[in-house]
C-alpha cells in the first residue's frame, strides 16, 4: 500500500501529517486507509500516523517521529460511536470527510463516499450534509466540480482568518463563521474557524481544525428530527445555533472572570499588578470576541430574507432566535469591555487613593518628629540659655518634645491622617 520510498514525515502547522515522498501513494490506497482506519476515537493526526506512518521502520535511520498535534479545543467526552458512522469510506478526498443524506425528512444514509453524491443530489426530497477536516486545495477542487462553487468562496474556504461574513453567488451561499471558547487555564478566547457552503439541497461545512464540535451539531440535528424535513435550512440553522451558544459559553466566562477580578480588586492586600495584567489580558480577549460575534449580527439577519429563500417560513421562529442571542452576546460583549476599562480606571484610583493615604501618614509622622528634632536642636546651642546645666532645663525639654508630639499625634489622627 505504501511505496517505501517515503522521505519526510512532519507535522505541518495545520495539523495535517505532510509527507515528502519520491514516490507516490495510490490515492485510492491512501484513501482508504486514511478514512477507512479512523473509526475509534483517536485524533486525526494520530491515526494518520499509525496507519501509513507507523509501518514504515527501518527507512532514512529508523522510524520516524511523528509528535501528536493538539486541537484548539479539548473535548472532554470520547467520540460517539454512532456518529462515527458519519466517516465517508472513500479515497475521494484526502482529508477525513463525513456525509448524510436526508430523504423526505428522515435520515436514510450516513457515511457514503464522496464520490456518489452527485447521485442523489439531483434527486427530489433530498438534502445532503458534506463536512470535510482541514482538506487542502485539490479536496476542495473536487467539491468545485461536483457543486460547482465560485473559485472565490473556494480560496476563501482555504484561507485562514476570514472575516466572518455571509456571502451571495448565483448558485449558491458562503459563510464564514468562528467558534468561540475560553481557555480556563490560560484565560485567553480562542477560536475555531469554519466556512459553509450552502446550496439548494446540500449544506458543505470545511472545518480548518478541531476546534468546533461537530459531534454537537449533529446532536443538535438529531434532537429536533420533526423539522429535518425543512432540508438545508434546518441544517444551517443547527450549525448556527451551536457557534453562536458557544459565543454565549465564552461571554459567560469572561463574564465570570471579570468578577472575580473585581474581587480582587478590592481586596485588603494590595494586588495592583495583578489586576492590571488581567485587565490587559481580558481585554485582549473581548476584543477578540468582540471580532467574531458582532458580523454574526449580518449573517444571520442577513439569511432570513425570503428573496435567498433558504429559511422557509417555518423556520423563520428558530432563526430569529438565533439573531436574539446573536444580539444579547453582542451587548453582552460591549458591556464587559466597558467593564474591563472601568476596572483598570478603578485600580489606578485605588493606588491613587493608597498613595495619598500613605503620603499622609509619611507627612504626619516627620513632622512630629521635627518636634524632637527642634527642640534638641535648640538645647544643644553653644551658648547660655534659661535652665542650661540644670536639672529643670532637662526636664523642661523632655515635656515639650511630649507634650508638642502628643498635641501633633491627636491632630493628626482627628483629621484621619494617622
Amino acid at each position: 500500500m505504501v511505496d517505501p520510498d517515503i522521505d519526510v514525515v512532519s507535522t505541518g502547522p495545520s495539523g495535517r501529517v505532510d509527507v515528502e515522498e519520491k514516490a507516490n501513494v495510490t490515492g485510492q490506497d491512501l484513501g482508504s486507509t486514511s478514512l477507512g482506519a479512523f473509526q475509534d476515537g483517536e485524533g486525526e493526526v494520530q491515526r494518520f500516523a499509525k496507519a501509513v506512518v507507523a509501518p514504515v521502520v527501518g527507512v532514512s535511520g529508523g522510524v520516524l517521529p511523528i509528535q501528536p498535534v493538539q486541537g484548539l479545543f479539548s473535548h472532554d467526552r470520547d467520540p460517539d460511536p454512532a456518529f462515527q458512522r458519519c466517516v465517508a469510506a472513500d479515497g475521494a478526498t484526502r482529508c477525513v470527510a463525513r456525509t448524510r443524506l436526508y430523504r423526505e425528512g428522515k435520515l436514510e444514509l450516513e457515511g457514503f463516499p464522496v464520490a456518489d453524491i452527485s447521485d442523489y443530489i439531483d434527486e427530489e426530497g433530498v438534502t445532503v450534509w458534506l463536512d470535510l477536516h482541514s482538506p487542502d486545495r485539490a479536496d476542495l477542487a473536487v467539491l468545485s466540480e461536483e457543486f460547482g462553487l465560485h473559485p472565490l468562496a473556494v480560496e476563501d474556504a482555504v484561507n485562514v482568518h476570514q472575516r466572518a461574513k455571509l456571502d451571495r453567488y448565483p448558485d449558491h451561499l458562503f459563510v464564514s463563521a468562528y467558534g468561540v471558547r475560553l481557555e480556563p487555564v490560560a484565560g485567553t478566547v480562542v477560536t475555531s474557524e469554519v466556512a459553509v457552503f450552502v446550496t439548494k439541497r446540500a449544506l458543505i461545512t470545511v472545518r480548518k481544525d478541531d476546534g468546533l464540535d461537530i459531534e454537537a451539531v449533529m446532536e443538535r440535528w438529531d434532537a429536533n428530527p420533526d423539522l429535518v424535513c425543512h432540508g438545508v435550512g434546518y441544517l444551517l440553522y443547527g450549525l448556527l445555533d451551536v457557534i453562536v451558544d458557544s459565543h454565549f459559553e465564552a461571554v459567560q466566562a469572561l463574564d465570570a472572570a471579570i468578577e472575580d477580578l473585581e474581587d480582587t480588586l478590592f481586596a485588603d492586600v494590595p494586588q495592583g499588578a495583578l489586576v492590571q495584567r488581567r485587565s490587559f489580558e481580558l481585554r485582549k480577549s473581548l476584543v477578540l470576541t468582540r471580532r467574531v460575534v458582532l458580523p454574526m449580527r449580518e449573517v444571520v439577519n442577513a439569511l432570513m430574507r425570503r428573496d435567498l429563500r433558504i429559511v422557509v417560513d417555518p423556520m423563520q421562529p428558530y432563526f430569529q432566535d438565533v439573531y436574539d442571542h446573536v444580539l444579547r452576546a453582542s451587548e453582552w460583549t460591549e458591556s464587559l469591555r466597558d467593564l474591563v476599562t472601568t476596572i483598570l480606571e478603578t485600580n489606578l484610583t485605588i493606588q491613587g487613593n493608597r498613595l495619598n493615604e500613605i503620603m499622609k501618614k509619611l507627612t504626619s509622622w516627620a513632622a512630629i518628629i521635627a518636634v524632637p528634632t527642634a527642640v534638641t536642636g535648640f538645647y544643644g546651642q553653644n551658648v547660655p540659655y534659661p535652665g542650661v546645666g540644670q536639672h529643670w532645663g532637662f526636664a523642661v525639654s523632655t515635656i515639650a518634645i511630649l507634650g508638642i508630639a502628643g498635641i501633633l499625634y491627636l491632630g493628626f489622627k482627628r483629621r484621619d491622617w494617622l
